[in-house]
């Protein structure tokens, strides 16, 4: 697919931009010690205001705090949704939020596969045990079509906001995809 019809998709496409992904994701569980201990001795992170309440005491905090990376732990909905997603999507079912149908038009035309190309993060304020987390997802942006190595496609950016109970915002993140056509491939010169 290229010109007129690319052209045409595209315009279809932005007109998603600025609207809500999905509805807002929240946390399952609250910010706690027990995961937040999981998750630093997973990545073998020895920072100990993480694990340590004397280590973050003596930094002034009031408790420990959790590693700011791990934001998206907390509103991850689980292996049982990520399934019933994909089983909705081999049968055809759109879910009504407009990065579903965003998505769907894009399987539609042919670009069904996906790669994460990039992912910034501006940490705002701490999370500590006890905070609540919702992540407000937005499309941001959606750019003209490539031809990538990988396929012809384009990126998408999504905005997540990750607010705590008390609407705080404590992360903004821009996660950025390549939806690409991989029967497109571009040919690599030897």
């Amino acid at each position: 697919m290229s010109g007129p019809e690319t052209d045409a998709l595209h315009a279809q496409l932005t007109a998603f931009v600025g609207q809500q992904a999905e509805p807002d994701r929240v946390s399952r569980y609250a910010v706690n010690e027990a995961m937040i201990r999981n998750w630093v001795e997973a990545h073998e992170d020895e920072n100990p205001i993480y694990v340590d309440a004397g280590a973050a005491a003596a930094t002034g905090r009031a408790s420990v705090i959790c590693p700011p990376a791990m934001a998206s732990t907390w509103v991850m909905s689980g292996l049982k949704r990520y399934r019933e997603v994909q089983r909705l999507r081999a049968e055809g079912v759109q879910e009504d939020f407009a990065y579903s149908r965003m998505l769907a038009l894009l399987d539609e035309h042919g670009y069904t596969s996906v790669v994460a190309t990039d992912l910034e993060q501006s940490y705002l304020r701490e999370m500590v045990p006890g905070d609540r987390i919702r992540c407000e997802f937005t499309i941001e942006a959606v750019s003209p079509f490539k031809q990538t190595g990988l396929g012809h496609g384009c990126w998408i950016t999504l905005l997540k906001r990750y607010v705590n109970q008390h609407d705080e915002l404590l992360v903004e993140e821009r996660f950025k995809l390549l939806r690409f056509d991989p029967t497109q491939k571009k040919a690599v010169a030897s």
